[in-house]
């Protein structure tokens, strides 16, 4: 159920309106909330970067001032004449004088400015001593030798070096958090180096001169060295730690620019930085981009709210959308479905609606009432098909029992012709012992010719053999008779065939047009009848077959017709022949008989006699010549029988094939019938 739900069309329209409704809220919601924290953001750096410039270039100025100080002490000729002074006096008398004499001229740089917390001189040359004012040592002079910074100043040449917070302090110990600003001191007229001048300042000076400026809710400020570690940051235990924010390299020239980091404690935050003019260190500036989209929030929640109204509204129009479209489709797919199992007079009555789906629930109405109205002229269709199928079966059941009884007719012809053939060859056989005797008889009267003693003798053979010879004479005739009464009985036969074809032509026309008529009846049908159509041109196929096979038989049955009635002709031929041939053996018997009596005229009619028996032989070679032909037509007529005979058999397999067809058609029709009783059409 709960799949059929979610495959619903409503739902899914009202899934689909309800995603839509709340995406373009949702959409237009976070891209004012993204552009206004992109606007806030870019506004922010802009004005972020330009006050960190101010705050730079206001410190610039102030480390430029604590240079151009040292950078008087520098150029100050007391000053070095004081310590050429020193270098020339003894040095255990009066280096205590020179010391403090120095320590005053210094004095007058820094008094006043609360700012510097000392002043030390560390000595370059071994005959100077180390000379401080304010809270400097001079006793640290050996130790911050030792330092970097230190080597960097002498390396420097005279330029100032700026010195980041000590962990150990600078020139006091213990002191505040100070920066230092050292240089190297050489004599103005040798040019020699004397002191390194070592001025540390406070860093909460520094940290004052921009402590009033805000980049916004949160922000901090600080000042990093080169490597990244705080100079001066917002909480002195930070002072000398690596910076919470990574920033680009350093690189030859100064930098200066904004961008979004997240610190070490994993708070994104927007980061302006500016190099300063004086040292490579770089003011930097931080503002937590939380603190700044703050008020951008409002946009977020407003589309938080909005989303929920359009929530709201997308779900009411689901509802309609459930209700006005989901339902009706959903009553329409049921109709469907009931219309699917076969009741055909289910409607929808959509006709109260004039939208899209009323005019679809018209339009299933009509398809019902339009297959309804197919489904009668099917079902009157089948009908009128099984009828045609029962009368297509009882023909060709005709068919095919015309067809065995075509088989049985050609068989008995094939079986006399057979017989014909056979005694044909008896025929031929007689008539060739015929020409034995009669060279026996040629022998005969020659042998009374040599020796009129043997006449009796020869008379008395002869009669002997006359009287065979008249035996077999009437044994040639009767055969003679048999064979031409079997001629005229295969005459009569192939006239029965000639009649059963053209039955056979009759009803292969009659199928053919039976098939037509299928056909007809089968594209009324439509979609419905095709399978009968494919039945009925298989038929007419059959029957387009069955024609051609009756045709060919027609034309072998007509040539063995000729055949036969040749063959007729022969024997009529023949029989005067052997009526003649029988007189003139009853003749040459009667000479016999009389030739004991009449010795006396035995040579008068021998000649008589050899003329005749040579008569009697040429007689004797045509009549074997004409059993040897009426032995051909025979055999010729044996192998034209089979020929029919084997003809015959295909037209009864053909028949038994439009048996099985139409047996097909009937049981096809049937069940369409069967298929078409599923449906209520009433």
């Amino acid at each position: 159920m709960t799949t059929q739900v979610f495959k619903s069309v409503g739902t899914k329209l009202f899934v689909i309106i309800f995603c839509s409704i709340l995406a373009c809220v949702m959409t237009v919601g976070l891209m004012a909330y993204t552009k206004a924290k992109n606007i806030i953001e870019n506004k922010v750096s802009d004005s972020s970067l330009q006050t960190i410039n101010q705050v730079a270039s206001k410190l610039d100025i102030i480390f430029r001032s604590y240079e151009d100080l040292s950078m008087q002490i520098m150029v100050d000729n007391d000053f070095h004449e004081l310590v050429r002074q020193e270098l020339q006096n003894d040095p255990e008398h009066g280096k205590s004088e020179y010391t403090g004499m120095l320590k005053d001229h210094l004095r007058k740089y820094v008094t006043g400015n609360v700012s510097i917390s000392g002043v030390l001189l560390i000595p370059v040359d071994p005959n100077l001593t180390a000379v401080n004012i304010g809270s400097a040592q001079a006793d640290r002079s050996e130790v911050l030798k030792k330092t970097e910074w230190f080597k960097q100043v002498i390396e420097k040449d005279g330029k100032p070096v700026w010195i980041p917070p000590q962990q150990d302090g600078l020139a006091a110990v213990p002191a505040p958090p100070s920066i230092g600003m050292s240089r190297l001191i050489k004599d103005n007229m040798s040019n020699q180096p004397t002191y390194v001048l070592v001025m540390e300042i406070h860093l909460a000076s520094i940290s004052k001169s921009y402590e009033d400026v805000s980049l916004g809710e949160g922000s901090e400020m600080a000042i990093l060295d080169s490597k990244g570690h705080y100079v001066a940051a917002p909480q002195e235990e930070w002072i000398g730690k690596p910076a919470k924010v990574s920033l680009p390299a350093e690189g030859d020239a100064p930098q200066k620019g904004s961008l979004k980091a997240t610190s070490t404690g994993g708070t994104n935050v927007l980061a302006a930085y500016a190099s300063f003019d004086r040292m490579n260190w770089r003011l930097l500036g931080t503002v937590p981009i939380k603190d700044l989209v703050r008020d951008a929030k409002e946009i977020q929640t407003l589309m938080w709210l909005t989303a929920s109204i359009a929530a709201l509204i997308a779900i009411a129009i689901g509802v309609l959308v459930l209700k006005y479209i989901g339902r009706p489709i959903v009553k329409l797919r049921n109709l469907m479905n009931e219309g699917a199992g076969g009741n055909l007079t289910v409607r929808s009555g959509g006709k109260k609606r004039k939208d899209e789906i009323g005019e679809l629930m018209e339009s299933f109405d009509r398809m019902m009432g339009q297959i309804r109205t197919l489904a009668e002229q099917t079902t009157r269709s089948a009908e009128d098909v099984l009828l045609t199928a029962a009368e297509l079966t009882e023909a060709s059941g005709k068919t095919s029992l015309s067809a065995k009884e075509i088989a049985t007719a050609t068989e008995e012809i094939a079986g006399g012709a057979a017989n014909l053939a056979t005694e044909a060859e008896r025929g031929s056989e007689l008539t060739y012992d015929m020409g034995i005797q009669m060279k026996k008889v040629i022998d005969a009267n020659q042998e009374m010719v040599v020796s009129s003693r043997e006449v009796r003798e020869a008379g008395m053979q002869g009669t002997a053999h006359m009287g065979v010879l008249m035996q077999k004479t009437g044994m040639t005739e009767e055969k003679t008779r048999a064979m031409v009464e079997k001629v005229d009985a295969l005459k009569e036969s192939t006239g029965s065939i000639v009649k059963i074809l053209e039955m056979l032509m009759t009803l292969s026309k009659q199928t053919n047009i039976l098939s037509l008529n299928a056909t007809i009846e089968a594209a009324r049908a439509g979609t419905a009848g095709k399978s009968f159509m494919v039945v009925a041109d298989e038929i007419r196929k059959l029957a387009d077959q069955s024609r051609e096979s009756i045709d060919v038989a027609g034309q072998i049955i007509e040539k063995n017709s000729r055949e036969i009635d040749e063959t007729v002709r022969i024997l009529s031929d023949a029989y005067p022949l052997f009526q003649e041939q029988i007189g003139s053996v009853r003749d040459a018997n009667g000479i016999f008989l009389t030739v004991q009596g009449k010795m006396e005229e035995f040579t008068e009619k021998l000649e008589l006699v050899t003329g005749s028996i040579s008569q009697l032989d040429l007689t004797q070679s045509v009549l074997s010549n004409a059993m040897m032909n009426v032995s051909a037509v025979a055999q010729e007529s044996s192998a034209t029988s089979e020929e029919v005979a084997s003809l015959s058999n295909e037209q009864l397999s053909i028949s038994d094939g439009m048996v099985r067809l139409s047996e097909k058609l009937d049981t096809v029709s049937r069940e369409l019938k069967a298929g078409i009783s599923q449906f209520i059409i009433r």
